[in-house]
C-alpha cells in the first residue's frame, strides 16, 4: 500500500499553505481503519492539496497514490477519494464552467499563481489511470458506485466504452441514487462528446417514456432537457407534476447498503456540516428529486411560465420536502428572471403557517428579499406576526421581534413590502431593550407617512448609543430611519453623535449625520454651523452630503454651489467629481451656474462620472442635446447604470423621446438587468423592479405634451427618489 511514498521529496513540493511534507500523513490517513482519521485525511486534502480547486505540484504527486487507494477494496470510504480524483482530474464538475485555468485561490504570501499547465497535467494523469474506475460500477460499497459514474463520464478517454457500461449497469443496479447517477453520467457524456449525442439523446427519450421507476423517468427527462433543449416536450409541466406525485406515493424500498454518513462521528468542522446535511437528507423520502428539478429548471432556462407552473405544482404538494425545494428553486428563478410571481408569492406565504420548521425558514428567507414583490404574502406575514409561537397573541414579550429570528425575518419581509401593519410591530421592537436587526431600520423608508410615529422611539434608541468605536455600526441604521421619518425632533441626539464621534470611522459617521440633517430640512437649522464646517471636509462624500444638507436646511445655493464646483476641478478623483455632480443635481436649477464645470465630465473616461455629470447637467440647466446622447450611450455600455439613467429620463419627459426604443427594449426583456449567475445581493430583485417602474414612468411622461423644463423636472423628481436607498 502506497509503495514509493517515501521516495517522493515532499518537502520540496508545495500546497496552499507551504511545503507539502505533511501530505504523506494525509494519504496514509485515507487508508486508515479509523473513520475519524479518514475524515481528517480527506478534509486535509481538500483544505491544502486541492485547496479551492487548485492543482499544485504536490497534487500531481498524489495522483498515483490516490488511484492506488481507489483500486484497493480493503480501503473504506473510497467514494470520497473517487470524488477527489474527479475534481482534480476533471478541472470542473459543472458543465457550464469551461475555465481551464481554474480558480486562483489564496495561498501563502510568497506563493506564485498556480500554473494552468498543472490542470492539464492533472487531467492527463488521472485519465491515464481511469481504467480503475471501470471496476467500481459494481463495487460492494454503494458510495463508491455512486461516485464512479461521474468519474468515468468526466475522466475516461474512451467515452463510447463508458456509455455502454453505464447503460448496461443501469439494468441491474439496485440503489435508487446510484441509478440516478448513472443517468446523469450518460447526460454528461452527451454534453461532452458531440459524436455520441444523437444516440444518447434518443436513449434518454426512450428511458423517459419506458422506465418503470418514476424517478428514472424524471432523471431521464431532466438530462434530455439538458442535452437537447429542443426535445423538451410541450407538456413538460404535466409530465413532471405527475411523476412527482407518483414518486411521492410510491413505497420507498429498503435498499440498505453500508454505513451512512450520519452514523459516523465527525471530528472536523467540515465533517460536522456533512453530518448535518446527512441528517436532513435522511429525513426526506426522496431527497434526490431536488437535484433533478434543479437540472430541469436549468434546462428550461427562459421558459419562465413553465418554470413557474412547475413551482406552483410543487408548492401545492402534500410533501413538505417538495414544497421546500420549490421555494429554493423559485429563489433562483425570481432572482434571474422577470415574470408574474403573484400566485407563487402567495403560496410561499401560506407555508409560514406550516408545522415544518425548515419549510417556514425557507419561506421567510425567500420573502425577505422580495421587497414590493412580497405584497401577495403580506396577509400571511401579518397573520404570523399577530400571534406568538403557540398561538398566543403578541403581548409584553419582545424577544421574538429582536435579534435574528424567523419572526423578525417575517417582520422584515412585511416592512420591505411596504405594508403599514409593520409599523406597530417595529414600534414594539424599538420599545424593548434587545438589539433590533439593522435591516429592519433600513426598511423604514418604504413605509411612508405611517412610520412617522416611530421617531420618538428612534430618538430614544439613538440617545442610548455609546460614543465608542462601534458608534457607526450602531448609529447609522438609526440615523437612516430617522431620515426616512423626517424625525427632526431628534436633532439634539443627532448632533450629539456628530460632536462625539470617535476617530474610528469618524468620516462615515459625519456623512451619515449630514444625510439625516438634510432629510430634516429647515428643522435642522441649529446644525448649520456644524454643516458649514463639514462643507470644507477633506473627504468628498462628507463635504457633498453637508452641501446637500445645507441646501435643504437654508435653501441658499450661493453658500454651497461654489464649494461643490471646486470638487469638480481637474485633478480631483473620479469619486469626488461623481459625489459633487450628484449633489449639484439634487440642488437643481438653483445650481445653474455649475453647468460649465459639469460639461467636461461628459467626456470622462469613467462611465459613472459621465452618467452623473450628464444627469446633473440636465437637472441644473435642462441641456438635452448634450446630455441625452451621453446617457443613452452609457445605457448600452453598462446595464448597472440603468436605474440612475432611467430616473433622469423620467424627469426629462418628452425631451427624452429618443430613449423610447431602449426603454421599450428593456421592458420586453425577460432576464433581470442585474442578473448574475452564481452571485446575488439582497437588493437585486428590488433594484430591477425599480428599473421597470422608472422605465414605465418615463414612457408615460414622454407621451405627455411638452412643458417648460423646470415643470417637467418637478413632475419627475418624485419618481427617481420615491423608494430611497441604503448605503
Amino acid at each position: 500500500m502506497l509503495t514509493g511514498i517515501e521516495e517522493v521529496d515532499w518537502a520540496s513540493l508545495g500546497h496552499a499553505y507551504g511545503p507539502a511534507d505533511d501530505v504523506p500523513a494525509l494519504l496514509r490517513a485515507l487508508a486508515s481503519p479509523d473513520p475519524a482519521e479518514r475524515e481528517t485525511g480527506l478534509d486535509g486534502m481538500y483544505g491544502a492539496v486541492h485547496h479551492q480547486g487548485d492543482v499544485y505540484d504536490s497534487t500531481l504527486a498524489c495522483i498515483p497514490f490516490l488511484l492506488e487507494l481507489v483500486a484497493d477494496p480493503a480501503v473504506q470510504d473510497r467514494g470520497g477519494i473517487v470524488e477527489l480524483l474527479t475534481s482534480i482530474g476533471g478541472i470542473e464538475l459543472d458543465d457550464e464552467d469551461d475555465d481551464l485555468d481554474g480558480p486562483a485561490g489564496p495561498g501563502p504570501a510568497d506563493a506564485e499563481f498556480v500554473p494552468a499547465a498543472n490542470f492539464a497535467m492533472a487531467a492527463a494523469a488521472v485519465a491515464a489511470g481511469a481504467d480503475v474506475f471501470l471496476g467500481l460500477v459494481d463495487d460492494a460499497d454503494p458510495e463508491v458506485r455512486l461516485a464512479a459514474p461521474v468519474a468515468l463520464a468526466s475522466l475516461h478517454p474512451d467515452p463510447a466504452r463508458v456509455l455502454t457500461l453505464l447503460r448496461e449497469r443501469l439494468t441491474v443496479e439496485p440503489d435508487t441514487e446510484v441509478r440516478l447517477a448513472l443517468v446523469e453520467a450518460v447526460g454528461r457524456i452527451a454534453l461532452r462528446h458531440a459524436s455520441l449525442r444523437a444516440e444518447t439523446v434518443d436513449w434518454l427519450g426512450w428511458l423517459a417514456r419506458a422506465a418503470q421507476d418514476p424517478g428514472l423517468r424524471l432523471a431521464a427527462l431532466a438530462q434530455l432537457a439538458r442535452c437537447a433543449p429542443g426535445r423538451i416536450p410541450e407538456d413538460v409541466v404535466r409530465r413532471v407534476t405527475e411523476l412527482l406525485e407518483e414518486i411521492r406515493t410510491a413505497p420507498v424500498p429498503d435498499e440498505g447498503g453500508g454505513e451512512t454518513a450520519a452514523a459516523r462521528i465527525p471530528v472536523t468542522l467540515v465533517g460536522q456540516v456533512r453530518e448535518l446535511l446527512g441528517e436532513q437528507v435522511a429525513e426526506r423520502r426522496t431527497p434526490w428529486t431536488e437535484e433533478l428539478l434543479r437540472t430541469l429548471h436549468g434546462a428550461l432556462d427562459d421558459r419562465v411560465d413553465d418554470r413557474i407552473a412547475l413551482i406552483l405544482a410543487q408548492l401545492r404538494s402534500p410533501d413538505p420536502g417538495q414544497r421546500s425545494d420549490a421555494i429554493w428553486l423559485c429563489g433562483g428563478l425570481i432572482r434571474l428572471w422577470r415574470g408574474r410571481y403573484e400566485e407563487v408569492v402567495a403560496l410561499v406565504g401560506a407555508q409560514l403557517a406550516d408545522p415544518d420548521a425548515r419549510l417556514r425558514e425557507a419561506a421567510t428567507s425567500f420573502l425577505e428579499r422580495l421587497f414590493e414583490l412580497g405584497s401577495p404574502a403580506a396577509d400571511a406575514l401579518a397573520g404570523v406576526l399577530a400571534e406568538r409561537p403557540g398561538g398566543a397573541p403578541v403581548g409584553g414579550g419582545l424577544a421574538e421581534l429582536t435579534g435574528r429570528t424567523g419572526r423578525d425575518g417575517a417582520l422584515l419581509a412585511l416592512a420591505r413590502s411596504g405594508d403599514v401593519r409593520a409599523v406597530p410591530l417595529l414600534a414594539r421592537a424599538l420599545e424593548g431593550r434587545g438589539e433590533v436587526r439593522r435591516e429592519l431600520l433600513y426598511a423604514v423608508d418604504g413605509l411612508g407617512p405611517a412610520a412617522a410615529g416611530l421617531a420618538p422611539l428612534l430618538r430614544r434608541r439613538l440617545a442610548a448609543v455609546e460614543l465608542d468605536e462601534d458608534l457607526y455600526d450602531r448609529a447609522a441604521p438609526l440615523l437612516y430611519a430617522l431620515a426616512a421619518v423626517r424625525g427632526g425632533q431628534a436633532l439634539p441626539e443627532v448632533l450629539r453623535v456628530l460632536r462625539g464621534a470617535p476617530e474610528h470611522r469618524r468620516e462615515w459617521v459625519r456623512e451619515a449625520v449630514a444625510r439625516t440633517l438634510g432629510a430634516f430640512g429647515p428643522a435642522a437649522r441649529e446644525a448649520v454651523p456644524e454643516l458649514r464646517e463639514l462643507l470644507g471636509a477633506e473627504t468628498a462624500s462628507v463635504a457633498t452630503a453637508a452641501a446637500r444638507a445645507l441646501w435643504a436646511v437654508e435653501g441658499d445655493a450661493e453658500a454651497v454651489v461654489p464649494a461643490l464646483v471646486r470638487r469638480l476641478r481637474p485633478g480631483a478623483s473620479g469619486a469626488d467629481r461623481c459625489a459633487a455632480a450628484q449633489a449639484l443635481g439634487a440642488i437643481g436649477p438653483a445650481a445653474a451656474g455649475a453647468a460649465r464645470a459639469l460639461r467636461p465630465g461628459l467626456t470622462s473616461r469613467d462611465l459613472w462620472e459621465r452618467v452623473r455629470c450628464a444627469a446633473a447637467l440636465w437637472r441644473v440647466s435642462g441641456e438635452t442635446e448634450r446630455t441625452l446622447p451621453v446617457l443613452l450611450a452609457a445605457w448600452e455600455e453598462n446595464r448597472h447604470a440603468r436605474v440612475e439613467i432611467a430616473a433622469c429620463l423620467a424627469e426629462m419627459g418628452p425631451a427624452a423621446a429618443a430613449a423610447q426604443l431602449p426603454i421599450l427594449t428593456e421592458l420586453t426583456r425577460r432576464r433581470r438587468h442585474n442578473a448574475r449567475e452564481g452571485a446575488s445581493g439582497s437588493h437585486d430583485v428590488h433594484q430591477d423592479e425599480k428599473l421597470l417602474t422608472l422605465c414605465r414612468a418615463a414612457l408615460a411622461l414622454m407621451e405627455r405634451p411638452a412643458r417648460p423644463w423646470q415643470d417637467g423636472r418637478a413632475a419627475g423628481d418624485g419618481i427617481g427618489h420615491a423608494e430611497g436607498g441604503g448605503r
